[in-house]
């Protein structure tokens, strides 16, 4: 079984770029004041999502591991 994740969105943070949408639009929506929130708060590992959080201009997007909570991204430095 593949490892399941927990996705936020600072909505304090997001500007509503949209570019999340772009990049894993099967994962994310903008909601009426153009804020981003996952479609899933808990999720399947994910490329596409993992893309959209690194995509993020203002690195609103934070994905851990849902069994530990160690972080996918941004990763621990």
């Amino acid at each position: 079984m593949g490892d399941r994740w927990q996705v936020e969105v600072d909505r304090g943070v997001c500007i509503g770029s949209g570019m999340c949408v772009n990049h894993a639009p099967d994962g994310f929506r903008l909601d009426t004041a153009r804020q981003s929130h996952p479609v899933d708060a808990e999720t399947d590992a994910n490329e596409k999502v993992l893309e959209a959080a690194e995509g993020c201009p203002v690195e609103a997007i934070t994905i851990t591991l849902l069994a530990t909570g160690e972080a996918v991204f941004p990763p621990d430095e």
